[in-house]
């Protein structure tokens, strides 16, 4: 079967085409139906039958896969590693699991998991999914405010955390961020579970704090038994990244997503049993949790923990983790291909990468140098593609395990089985023509593995998502995109990133693809500044590839003219940005995206907000330097 023919079943005959998928993982009690899409926008999917996520990711590769590994934890910082079989891994989670219990957690219970890339933090998600309560969670990087929003909205009755995490050799301390963030939530929750690392002194308080490795002992033998649950019940939230006022919270099922994640392993990840699968993103982001914890090991893969940079102790450090393990499917995000490349090639070439089929990179726009570069260098395909938190799995990408179609550089790809993706024009909600610029949406019901809800808000969920076009419910991505003749998506930035000139709207997107085709530019990022004339003008922040010739104001002059020369070639004078500023240093959090509202506040003379996941502090500072300048 063509991809084509794959794909039209999936949308022609949803009942039949998931209900295939279904196959791929274990039930303790079938289905009585694959769809129920009686009450839009909230479906539901394989209703009446029971499963667990713990059990599909675990218990049942124990018989077969046994004692091959199934969880690699590795760390540079603390330089520690260790390997835990399906086996050890079961036994680890039933400890966990046991230790919640004994702490009041039961079926329904919320958990809220604030910790760094180590192995008890998969311990801990997996033992949530197995009794049957409802995991959180949050980013190590977040602080107490953000924190203490996410408390407050879950109301965990538990929280399981540690010391601290360990980023470039320097401690971050987690515990005093917790404690401020219980002490202003309004909400308090009974325990707190940690994970004592030894990294900084922490202090506990009586009545409430529970060391875990104390716990631990008490429950060595223990044995949990799996709670089954209707595969629509709630397996987690997790909050948007990003959110303002009131976090968002993205409520995911139970059969849907172990389906989803089972599906996509086969068929856009190429995953077989007894491979190693390397993710280097965090658990604290929807990747880590679908393609660090439960998408690899749903499908009997060995998946890898890491907790370090991707340049320590030397550039080479990710590639002899793919010998080493003779990693097959490797995921990142096209900012840390862009940070490796500055290093000689000779970091990647002393390592055997022959077990290594193909790279994968989302999370941002993929650069046509980027992708041409670590193509040529690793000798394997490079597939783009792009997705969102709240569908927790691939919209659009080439699902190179049905059909082996080509990519085009700066698109992810075309829609993915299942995803019913248009272009509609923003004012009208027409359906867009080839080439032309409009809103992506998806037309209802989302497929599996997608947000049921935004938790303990349904209208919420409705208003967000589904209410933005007057005579159509279709889901939003936000996101501005085209498609092309050959119906391959181009997707050009976030609909509310946009800049409004004079009453004309331009995508930033549009502007930094123009910019990125000088030849001397490596990086931009394009704000819109408030502005009393024309409400907003663009203003451009570049990184350039040699800048020893662009060191003095006259050089630099040349250089600006030159960049706006290019955009008034592409779009038009219309969105040549008011100034080009460069710089060494773009602001982005510690997953690789781009503060650009930050960016904005210091352009207005604003405060930047809440910077807890800004990779470098420092680069904030050259944009405040070059404001003033």
């Amino acid at each position: 079967m063509n991809y084509a023919e794959f794909y039209k079943q999936s949308i022609d005959d949803p009942q039949a085409f998931w209900g295939k998928q279904a196959e791929l993982i274990s039930w303790h009690r079938p289905y009585k139906q694959v769809l129920d899409n009686s009450n839009p926008p909230f479906s539901k999917w394989f209703v009446g039958g029971e499963t667990n996520l713990c059990f599909n990711a675990v218990d049942r590769w124990v018989e077969t896969q046994g004692d091959k590994p199934a969880l690699i934890a590795i760390s540079t910082e603390t330089n520690s590693e260790k390997v835990y079989s399906f086996r050890e891994l079961q036994r680890e989670v039933e400890r966990m699991a046991a230790i919640m219990k004994s702490l009041g957690v039961g079926k329904g219970d919320r958990v809220l998991i604030y910790m760094p890339m180590i192995a008890e933090a998969c311990f801990a998600m997996l033992a949530c999914a197995r009794i049957g309560a409802i995991h959180s969670v949050v980013f190590g990087g977040f602080a107490s405010n953000s924190l203490a929003t996410r408390i407050a909205d879950a109301q965990p009755k538990l929280v399981v955390s540690v010391d601290a995490g360990s980023r470039g050799g320097k401690r971050v301390p987690y515990k005093p961020l917790l404690d401020a963030a219980i002490e202003l939530s309004e909400y308090k929750p009974n325990r707190v579970l940690l994970v004592d690392r030894g990294l900084v002194p922490m202090e506990w308080v009586t009545g409430r704090d529970v060391d875990y490795a104390a716990a631990r002992t008490q429950h060595m033998d223990a044995q949990v038994p799996v709670t089954w649950l209707e595969s629509n019940e709630a397996s987690y939230i997790l909050y948007t990244s990003g959110t303002t006022g009131r976090p968002k919270g993205v409520q995911r099922d139970v059969g849907g997503h172990a389906v989803a994640l089972a599906a996509s392993m086969k068929h856009i990840y190429c995953g077989k049993a007894g491979e190693t699968y390397f993710s280097s993103s965090d658990i604290g982001w929807v990747v880590g949790h679908s393609y660090i914890i439960y998408g690899p090991l749903i499908t009997g893969m060995a998946t890898i923990m890491y907790e370090g940079l991707p340049i320590a102790p030397d550039p080479g450090i990710w590639w002899s983790i793919v010998e080493k393990y003779k990693v097959t499917r490797m995921f990142t995000a096209p900012t840390a291909i862009r940070v490796l490349k500055k290093y000689p090639t000779e970091f990647m070439h002393k390592y055997d990468l022959s077990s290594l089929k193909t790279l994968y990179l989302a999370g941002e726009p993929l650069d046509e140098t980027t992708s041409h570069w670590v193509s040529s260098e690793l000798g394997v395909p490079v597939i783009d593609n792009y997705w969102q938190t709240e569908t927790g799995w691939p919209i659009l990408t080439i699902v190179k395990g049905i059909e082996d179609l080509p990519t085009k550089l700066g698109s992810p790809g075309i829609p993915v089985y299942g995803y019913k993706v248009k272009i509609l024009n923003e004012a009208t909600g027409e359906e867009c023509g080839a080439n032309e610029k409009g809103v992506v949406v998806i037309e209802g019901p989302l497929p599996p593995g997608c947000m049921q809800t935004v938790y303990g808000d349904d209208d919420r969920f409705a208003k967000t998502y589904w209410n933005n076009f007057a005579n159509k419910q279709v889901y939003s991505t936000f996101d501005w995109g085209i498609r092309d003749a050959d119906g391959y998506y181009f997707i050009l930035g976030r609909t509310d990133d946009v800049i409004n000139v004079a009453g004309h709207r331009l995508g930033t997107r549009e502007i930094e693809e123009s910019i990125s085709s000088h030849s001397n530019v490596a990086e931009v990022a394009v704000v819109g500044v408030e502005d009393k004339l024309k409400g907003q003008v663009a203003v451009a922040f570049v990184i350039l590839k040699n800048a020893a010739n662009v060191n003095s104001a006259e050089s630099k002059l040349a250089m600006e003219k030159e960049i706006m020369a290019v955009v008034d070639k592409h779009l038009g004078a219309l969105a040549r940005p008011a100034r080009v500023h460069f710089v060494t240093l773009l602001p982005k959090t510690r997953s690789g995206k781009l503060l650009r509202r930050s960016l904005q506040a210091i352009c207005e003379g604003r405060d930047p907000g809440d910077l807890t996941t800004i990779e470098d502090p420092s680069s904030l500072e050259q944009i405040r330097l070059v404001m003033q300048g």
